[in-house]
């Protein structure tokens, strides 16, 4: 397993953890235009859901592979939260939120994974 499918492994894996909700891996590495290789997105219904994704995911990543990310922003206001680990970012967003960005339609040319829901 590659280092990057190891972090989008652990992404998953923290935003499951608490509880997240429609997951998607958006693989961004067959675009030449693309700066980065993907994106993992997860929905939480609360900030305060939101917030506590967020920080599972960073403890999940750093425990499991022991990488940290090299920034993070959102949890002023925690409707979006983005967690940049280079070559992959972490998106939690708010339902509205993410509605309203939809990384999914901004990037269809990619190919986009959809984990199921565990419940």
């Amino acid at each position: 397993m590659t280092e990057n499918n190891e972090i989008i492994k652990r992404i998953i894996e923290g935003i499951q953890e608490k509880k997240g909700r429609d997951i998607v891996h958006i693989d961004l590495s067959k675009l030449e235009y693309a700066t980065t290789t993907g994106f993992v997105i997860g929905t939480g219904n609360t900030k305060i859901q939101v917030e506590a994704i967020a920080d599972s995911v960073r403890e999940y990543v750093q425990e499991k592979t022991g990488q940290k990310p090299y920034n993070y922003d959102g949890y002023q206001n925690s409707q979006w939260i983005v967690i940049d680990y280079g070559t992959v970012f972490a998106h939690i967003f708010l339902p509205d939120e993410r509605e309203r960005y939809n990384l999914e339609e901004l990037w269809a040319d990619a190919d986009i994974n959809r984990i199921p829901n565990l419940d």
